[in-house]
């Protein structure tokens, strides 16, 4: 059985047995309490911890390696600025539009004000340190000045996000400017921490069927069936968001930046769309990806092969999105109001943590709990949406790549190597 068909009984099997307990017996009847203490609740906290575990140097690895591979944006000249402008770029755009759909739509503002209340008591102890953290997340000289952390190693503790990325963004640049065999036994060591990183969260992954069935089942114990309801309302904000940017944003750079029919661009890259969208992972989708570029749409390998790996774990357009959304939904089920300043950090955040996200499944579930432990929301809270991620990822990871491809034929095209009239007309 595929692990996201796991993921998903796990939900189901503790929302019922949760709502059901709920229902017979009461969230404070003692049997109750005892199963959430003594079974559901360490299980859900150990898969939990597992990733918390592996947050910071996750996010060290994967934004120092980053910087790495297209560092020397000095020596690749131009199609490497116009690279990462153009994924920073369309990654920002696409959390901006997910912020825009989602404040406004407030799917998680269906939760009344006494479960919100509740939800925070229950909650309490973890939340109370990181509630205090969020009222300092403002923008503000303060916020600048605070990026720039004065112990690397104590903002890792502190789950001081901000801190650890400038630190990683540093790292990474000055590897690229040291000599080239001085810096290689380092960017080897970062490689292997990063692989073992990524190793840990499949592990973690494994136990995931498990621990959503227990964190869920504590939930839907105390609270019924009402923290449910906003799910599928979430879905669609998270899936309209999708695909308003593949068919706004994406499809105005395939139409004015690129030159061609945005169907026509879609029908050609659809192999490598469906094997994204089959496996979530944009690392797994790039050998497929680099086929389609060179062969179908016949972008230069110099450019899609430099583009295009670089795309696999840096524009994460549907990522950015989702994590976005995914924050300020989780804020609005546990009643944290965030400020126009927080919601611009959460935009940041997201398309930092977005670029820094693995290209594997799963892979921005870790950096997503670090940007909900800096507003506040307590680890569990991810099992609220944990269930029903894999068919976002799949989305999400699709959107990605669609992202990677218009890239490579963008930065083609602008460096007059490539044009539309190239590609060869579809046979059938």
């Amino acid at each position: 059985m595929p692990l996201h068909t796991k993921i998903l009984l796990g939900l189901l099997v503790g929302a019922c047995a949760g709502i059901l307990a709920n229902a017979t017996l009461g969230g404070d009847h003692a049997l109750v309490a005892w199963t959430n203490t003594y079974v559901a609740g360490p299980t859900g906290q150990v898969f939990l911890r597992l990733l918390f575990m592996v947050v910071m140097p996750l996010v060290f690895a994967s934004i120092a390696l980053g910087v790495t591979g297209i560092g020397d944006v000095r020596r690749v000249g131009r199609i490497g600025g116009k690279t990462l402008a153009y994924f920073l770029v369309t990654t920002a755009l696409s959390a901006t539009l997910g912020l825009l759909l989602v404040y406004p739509i407030r799917p998680g503002a269906d939760i009344t004000p006494e479960i919100r209340a509740e939800l925070m008591a229950t909650y309490a102890g973890d939340a109370a340190d990181k509630l205090e953290k969020a009222k300092t997340a403002e923008f503000g000289i303060d916020t600048f000045v605070n990026i720039v952390t004065r112990n690397p190693l104590k903002s890792a503790v502190d789950l001081d996000m901000l801190g650890v990325i400038f630190f990683a963004l540093l790292f990474g640049a000055a590897l690229t400017m040291i000599d080239r065999e001085r810096a290689k036994p380092m960017i080897a060591w970062l490689e292997a921490l990063n692989d073992v990183v990524i190793t840990i969260v499949g592990m973690a992954m494994k136990i995931a069927p498990i621990g959503v069935a227990g964190l869920i089942f504590g939930v839907t114990s105390r609270f019924g069936a009402v923290l449910l309801q906003p799910l599928s309302l979430y879905m669609v904000v998270v899936l309209g968001g999708l695909v308003l940017h593949v068919a706004l944003t994406m499809s105005l750079v395939i139409r004015f930046g690129i030159g061609m029919s945005p169907l026509r661009f879609f029908s050609i890259i659809r192999g490598a769309l469906v094997t994204a969208f089959s496996t979530s992972s944009s690392s797994a989708t790039l050998p497929t990806a680099i086929q389609v570029a060179t062969e179908n749409l016949r972008v230069p390998p110099r450019v899609a092969g430099f583009v295009l790996p670089i795309g696999s774990t840096m524009c994460m357009n549907g990522t950015s999105l989702f994590e976005g959304v995914t924050v300020i939904f989780l804020c609005q089920v546990f009643g944290i109001e965030l400020s126009f300043g927080q919601m611009a950090v959460v935009m940041v955040m997201s398309v930092i943590t977005a670029v820094g996200a693995a290209g594997v499944p799963g892979g921005s579930l870790p950096l997503l709990v670090g940007i909900l432990a800096m507003f506040g929301v307590p680890g569990e809270g991810i099992a609220i949406v944990l269930g029903i991620d894999r068919i976002l990822d799949m989305s999400r990871t699709t959107v990605n790549v669609v992202g990677d491809l218009t890239a490579a034929a963008f930065i083609a095209r602008s460096e007059g190597q490539w044009s539309p009239e190239m590609v060869p007309p579809r046979e059938g």
